[in-house]
């Protein structure tokens, strides 16, 4: 029987997500999703597969200086919480679901206000 837990590792796949995107390592992000993967983002339609979730990452280094930092992270079974904030001083949550291994869907909330002030 399979082991679901141990395969799935959310908590250890957000802190490779995290290494991966302080570095904009784009091909280490994307080998971390799913092939049939949903990012959804609290204020944007949720973009779909592995190929426009590049775009997106493109875009966003090229237009940003991003740095994620870790508040907290938690985990159980199939789900990992980050809490985050970033150095210009954006902050936010992502709740992550990892199917066999891999980020199957991502849901992205982020304080906009904390950014603007």
């Amino acid at each position: 029987m399979k082991q679901p837990h141990l395969q799935n590792r959310p908590k250890e796949i957000i802190s490779q997500f995290v290494e991966f995107f302080n570095n904009k390592d784009i091909a280490g992000l994307i080998g971390l999703y799913h092939e049939d993967v949903i990012n959804h983002r609290s204020a944007s339609v949720p973009v779909r597969g592995k190929e426009p979730i590049k775009a997106m990452f493109e875009r966003v280094f090229e237009k940003s200086e991003m740095i994620c930092r870790v508040e907290n992270t938690f985990g159980d079974g199939e789900c990992s919480i980050l809490e985050w904030w970033d150095t210009r001083g954006l902050q936010g949550g992502a709740f992550v679901y990892v199917i066999d291994g891999k980020i199957k869907h991502q849901c992205l909330y982020s304080d906009m206000r904390s950014f603007l002030r």
